[in-house]
């Protein structure tokens, strides 16, 4: 065995070389030691699931008459994803960003006038809510459309169709009056159109994080990556409030100011036709792989819908995500009158105090997320969530109080409430998918993101009437007895409801059932092979 191993483990490695299914194929400059694993009576030949352990190369073995890409050596056969174990590529972090910086970009066109509604009713004769009521509805219509479209097409080909259709309403909404030499807005009706087709195309980029996650990222990664993608529209908007607020002053600022969001979005276009990929050669998890293996099909739309609801668990993280975006929707739209009554007054301190909650959101998200990957605790961090988001929302509705006129306690009330809340959305994609796991990811979150959109629509116009009451808050009581409004009386309401109701969630995570059942096979299946350390620099040589 000895004499034959160098030539077998030479071939190997240079055959895995020739076909690129060796990531970081190791050169006669390394110093490194290659760790390859061999069966007993089993002949070395190379697979495509190998992989990357810090400084080792990992080679499963396989019979004489096995290879997990070919069987039965038909080059014309379909992939044997029997023989495959769970790989990760780096590939998967360009595609997070490119995602996230779309799902920036949509909502940055989305509010790209909130912060100056002045001019732009000055410019177009039409207020700036109305134009953001025109691309919400859109995008809620759309999201209906979402997931047999990426059925049929694919992600890689939705998203890109997607990223062109974003690009080409933003000129229509830009024009060319920015240009050297040009001049000028478009008329209303063409800012109209190209208002529509950036809402078309952002249910895209809001309904895809899960898929994206599932398809590209290890079981110990998806909560982090999902929270990244869902929550980076939050810096669309803190974006616009706080570009937008500087630039969109004048009509000539207004014009490049839609400008720039078209250069922007063109540039991260061609980004994305270039660089973003359908799903990788070998899937990151042993769930997603089962499902390679099981043939699984995604069924319509309204297909999945039926049975998401007759899910147990679904419900529970469905309200979860309704209330997190319906809060933060809601204090978002009311943020000036929030921080005016707090002793807020400047309009850049307020435009950064907007900001800075958009910007704690996605933090939050990606802390408590990792969090989240690493414990599968999606039921004791929800709960802990929306109890501090009521208990963070309390102070932004005092209004005879040291804590309701005190700037900075507002200030850190906001920014705590965007850590509370954040996190509610991504954590509980993650799991609303892990429960109807092998459900549709993409159909999951566009039921999610109808829910929390319409629901959001509808509690705007509810908060704004409870905010003209007051209630008298521990009546009685020397220090503490304080008015509150009626808007934030509503929201803690919602808060605590949501809290009671997702406390009876008690469902199986079939997902991570997957994933760690199919970790506990590998590892018994690992007891029973021979390692042999080679020095590569040894191994290259002879290749």
């Amino acid at each position: 065995m000895k004499s034959i191993v160098p030539s077998l483990l030479s071939c190997s490695v240079l055959v895995c070389a020739i076909l690129g299914n060796v990531e970081g194929f190791v050169t006669p400059s390394t110093n490194l030691q290659t760790e390859i694993w061999i069966s007993r009576n089993n002949l070395i030949k190379p697979n495509t699931a190998n992989r990357r352990r810090s400084n080792q190369i990992v080679l499963q073995s396989f019979s004489e008459d096995e290879d997990p890409l070919i069987p039965n050596g038909d080059a014309e056969a379909t992939i044997d994803y029997t023989k495959m174990k769970p790989q990760v590529y780096s590939q998967r972090w360009v595609q997070l960003a490119y995602l996230s910086l779309l799902a920036l970009l949509s909502d940055w066109v989305c509010f790209s006038v909130a912060a100056a509604p002045d001019a732009f009713e000055q410019s177009f004769g039409h207020s700036a809510s109305s134009i953001i009521d025109i691309f919400l509805f859109t995008n809620v219509a759309t999201s209906f459309l979402v997931t047999d479209v990426v059925t049929n097409f694919g992600m890689q080909k939705a998203i890109q169709s997607a990223a062109v259709l974003m690009a080409l309403g933003c000129w229509l909404r830009a024009g060319v009056g920015f240009l050297p030499g040009q001049d000028g807005l478009v008329d209303y009706t063409l800012l109209v159109i190209g208002t529509v087709l950036v809402g078309v195309a952002q249910p895209f980029f809001q309904c895809t994080p899960p898929l994206l996650s599932a398809t590209w990222f290890a079981n110990n990664e998806r909560s982090t990556s999902t929270a990244i993608a869902l929550n980076f529209n939050q810096i669309g908007i803190a974006t616009a409030f706080l570009v937008g607020g500087s630039m969109a002053t004048t009509t000539k600022g207004l014009e490049n100011y839609l400008g720039l969001i078209a250069l922007a979005t063109t540039i991260i276009t061609v980004g994305t036709l270039l660089q973003f990929e359908n799903a990788p050669p070998i899937p990151p998890s042993a769930s997603e792989l089962e499902k390679k293996i099981k043939g699984e099909v995604e069924p319509p739309f309204l297909e999945s819908v039926q049975k998401f609801f007759n899910t147990r668990g679904f419900t529970n993280a469905l309200a979860a995500f309704i209330c997190s975006i319906s809060i933060t929707n809601v204090v978002g739209a009311f943020i000036d009158d929030v921080m005016t009554r707090g002793g807020v007054t400047g309009q850049f301190q307020i435009d950064l105090a907007g900001a800075g909650f958009e910007l704690a959101i996605v933090l939050g998200g990606i802390v408590l997320g990792g969090y989240v990957d690493r414990t599968k605790d999606y039921k004791i961090v929800t709960m802990g969530c929306l109890a501090a988001t009521a208990f963070f929302v309390l102070p932004l509705g005092l209004t005879d109080h040291a804590l309701g006129r005190e700037p900075l306690l507002m200030v850190a009330a906001l920014l705590g409430l965007g850590v509370a809340a954040g996190p509610v959305q991504p954590i509980n994609a993650e799991l609303a998918v892990d429960v109807t796991y092998p459900g549709d990811e993409t159909a999951v979150e566009s039921v999610q993101q109808i829910g929390g959109n319409l629901i959001s629509a509808l509690l705007i116009p509810i908060a704004e009437k409870a905010s003209e009451s007051d209630y008298t808050l521990l009546k009685g009581v020397p220090g503490f007895e304080s008015d509150i409004r009626g808007d934030v009386v509503l929201l803690v309401a919602i808060a605590f409801i949501t809290l009671a109701y997702f406390s009876k969630f008690d469902a199986p995570l079939m997902r991570s059932a997957a994933d760690e059942g199919s970790e506990e096979e590998s590892e018994f299946e690992e007891e029973d092979d021979a390692v042999i350390n080679v020095d590569s620099e040894e191994l290259a040589s002879q290749v």
